[in-house]
């Protein structure tokens, strides 16, 4: 098993984050191009636990891949948890945490993943899906400085 942890802070309140994340369209948002990454399933408004969305997207090698994701634990507006249930991956287990700050919000991502083919896929971790992983979650970082601006950290009065 391996793991990525990723810690954003943005200026916008733990509803506004919590808003936008929650809505599984904005997912296309967050997402490179590259990655040819598009949603097959109809969607609500609002993430429900139980809820399942499926789409494909490029990973590796510009091939096109199913991917179905659970939504399976929600807890408005601390936490949700999503689980992939067809994909690349022979585990992957998401978890979004909010926490307001001072002058914002705390977004943790935890994604605890498996990757397939043992032993063979476990060489792949260091030579691609770990850099792939740290770029995916850094364009994603980028764009949510764009949508909501840089946070600073609130002057003591």
């Amino acid at each position: 098993m391996y793991q990525l942890k990723r810690i954003q802070k943005l200026p916008i309140s733990v509803a506004k984050a919590w808003d936008f994340f929650s809505s599984p369209k904005n997912l296309a948002t967050i997402t490179p191009d590259e990655l040819g990454f598009k949603i097959k399933s109809e969607l609500p408004e609002k993430m429900y636990p139980g809820m399942f969305i499926q789409y494909t997207v490029k990973p590796l090698l510009g091939i096109p891949m199913t991917w179905v994701t659970e939504i399976t634990q929600v807890n408005e507006p601390h936490f949700f948890i999503d689980e992939q249930r067809v994909g690349p991956y022979a585990i992957w287990h998401h978890q979004h945490f909010f926490k307001e700050i001072p002058g914002g919000v705390e977004m943790t991502d935890i994604v605890d993943y498996r990757l397939p083919f043992a032993p063979f896929g476990n060489f792949m971790q260091p030579l691609l899906i770990k850099g792939k992983l740290n770029q995916i979650f850094e364009y994603r970082n980028a764009k949510m400085i764009e949508l909501f601006g840089e946070y600073k950290v609130p002057a003591l009065v």
